[in-house]
C-alpha cells in the first residue's frame, strides 16, 4: 500500500505536518520574546515546566478519556479549543503590557490540549489503517518531524531578519486554523465502548493492569525511562559543556546540532530495510548496544565534528526504538484502552526527565563534566542487559 496515495492517511499527515510546524514556530518564538520581556532565564525554565506537566500530571486522566470519548470528536473539539485558547495567547503577548502568570496557565492549557489531542491521534490511527501499517506509519511521521525540525529553526532565523515577533506569533495560529480544518475532515471511527461501567480510577487501574500484562510493552516502557535518564543527565550540560569546556563557537554549536539531527533522518529511512533482515526486537536491543558505545565515545570527543557524528549516531537509534515502541504499543493494546496505556507510559518515561535534568544541573556545578558521559552509558547498558536477559530480539 502506498500511504501517500491513501486519502485517509493523507489528512492524518497533514495535520502532523502542521503540528510539527506551529510548535517549531512556538519554541523558536516564545523564548526570544519572553527573553525581550523578562531577560530572565527564570521564566523561559518555569514555561518548560508548565509545557512538562500535563503529560505527567494529566497522563493517566487524558487516557481514560481517550478511551471513553470518540478519538475524531476529541480531535475535532480539541483542536477548536486549542485555537481560541491559542488566539488569547497570541492576543496577549502581540496586543497588551501581559503578566507573566497569565502566559503560564495559557501555556499550561496549550499544552494539557495538544497531549489530548496527540493521545487521540495516536489511538485513532489502528482504527483507520491495519495494524501491519504501524510501523511504516511511525517511521513517516518520525521523518516528517525530523525534516522540520532541521529546516525549521534556520529557516526561521532567516526570516526574523523580516518578519517581527507578532507576525510569528500570528503564523502559529494560522497553523492552528490549519489544524482544526483538517480536523473536521478526519473519517468517523466507532466510539470505544466499555462493557461494564467504571469510576475514572477503576478506568485508569484497568490500563496499569492491561500495561503490567504486557510484558513486551512494559519491558520496553521501562528501558525509555532509563534512556530519558540517560538523555536528560546529557541535554542539561551539553551546550555549558561544548561551550565552556571545550570552546566552541556558537557557530560550531549550531552546525553540531544540526549535524546530530540528521541522524533523525537516517533512522526514520533506515528502519524498513533493517526490518526485512532483523526483527524489530533485535532492531530495538542492538540499537541500545550502539548506542552505549556512542555515549563511552562522548568521553573522549573534543571536536564539533565529531561530537555532532556522534550525537546524530546516537539520534538514528534513539528514532528507530522510538518508531518500534511507538508501533508495538498499537499494535499490542487493544484499542479501547489504548489512550489509558499510553497515558500511563507516557507518565512513566517522562518521570525520568527532571531527575535526570537536575542531577545533570548539579554535577556540572561542583565535578567535571566529561564523565557524566559514562554514567549515562551505564544507564543504556542496563538496558542493554536487560534486553538480552528477557530475550526480547525474539519477542517482537
Amino acid at each position: 500500500m502506498n500511504l501517500h496515495k491513501n486519502q485517509i492517511f493523507q489528512k492524518i499527515y497533514a495535520l502532523h505536518f502542521f503540528i510539527n510546524l506551529s510548535m517549531t514556530i512556538f519554541s523558536f518564538i516564545l523564548p526570544i520574546i519572553l527573553y525581550e520581556y523578562t531577560k530572565s532565564a527564570l521564566a523561559m525554565s518555569i514555561m518548560r515546566i508548565m509545557d512538562f506537566l500535563p503529560n505527567v500530571l494529566l497522563g493517566m486522566l487524558i487516557g481514560v478519556l481517550v478511551d471513553r470519548i470518540n478519538r475524531r470528536y476529541i480531535i475535532i473539539y480539541g483542536n477548536v479549543i486549542r485555537m481560541i485558547i491559542s488566539f488569547v495567547f497570541v492576543f496577549l503577548l502581540t496586543n497588551t503590557d501581559f503578566m507573566l502568570w497569565h502566559i503560564y496557565i495559557l501555556g499550561f492549557l496549550i499544552s494539557t490540549i495538544s497531549y489530548t489531542i496527540g493521545s487521540a491521534t495516536n489511538a485513532i490511527v489502528p482504527q483507520l489503517f491495519d495494524i501491519s501499517l504501524m510501523t511504516e506509519i511511525q517511521a513517516k511521521f518520525a521523518l516528517l518531524s525530523t525534516m522540520i525540525t532541521i529546516i525549521g529553526p534556520g529557516l526561521l532565523g532567516i526570516l526574523l531578519l523580516w518578519m517581527s515577533n507578532s507576525l510569528f506569533l500570528w503564523l502559529f495560529l494560522g497553523c492552528q486554523l490549519c489544524m482544526t480544518i483538517i480536523a473536521f475532515f478526519i473519517e468517523k471511527v466507532p466510539t470505544p465502548i466499555s462493557k461494564v461501567k467504571r469510576s475514572l480510577l477503576e478506568d485508569m487501574k484497568e490500563g496499569i493492569v492491561a500495561l503490567i500484562g504486557n510484558k513486551s510493552l512494559l519491558l520496553q516502557t521501562w528501558t525509555i525511562f532509563f534512556s530519558n535518564f540517560a538523555s536528560s543527565l546529557i541535554i542539561g550540560v551539553l551546550t555549558f559543556y561544548s561551550l565552556d569546556q571545550l570552546h566552541f563557537t556558537k557557530e560550531e554549536l549550531g552546525m553540531m546540532l544540526t549535524i546530530s539531527a540528521i541522524g533523525g533522518i537516517i533512522g526514520a529511512k533506515i528502519i524498513r530495510p533493517l526490518q526485512k533482515r532483523y526483527t524489530r526486537g533485535q532492531i530495538y536491543t542492538n540499537s541500545m548496544f550502539i548506542e552505549v558505545f556512542v555515549l563511552v565515545l562522548f568521553y573522549f570527543a573534543d571536536h564539533w565534528i565529531g561530537l555532532g557524528i556522534l550525537l546524530a549516531t546516537r539520534t538514528t537509534t534513539i528514532t528507530m526504538t522510538n518508531i518500534v515502541y511507538l508501533a508495538i504499543r498499537q499494535e499490542t493494546t487493544p484499542n479501547h484502552l489504548l489512550g489509558r496505556v499510553a497515558g500511563t507510559t507516557s507518565m512513566i518515561m517522562k518521570l525520568a526527565v527532571p531527575i535526570g535534568l537536575f542531577i545533570g544541573g548539579i554535577w556540572a556545578e561542583s565535578l567535571p563534566i566529561a564523565p557524566i558521559f559514562i554514567l549515562s552509558a551505564a544507564f543504556v547498558l542496563f538496558n542493554f542487559i536487560l534486553l538480552k536477559k528477557n530475550k526480547f530480539e525474539l519477542i517482537v
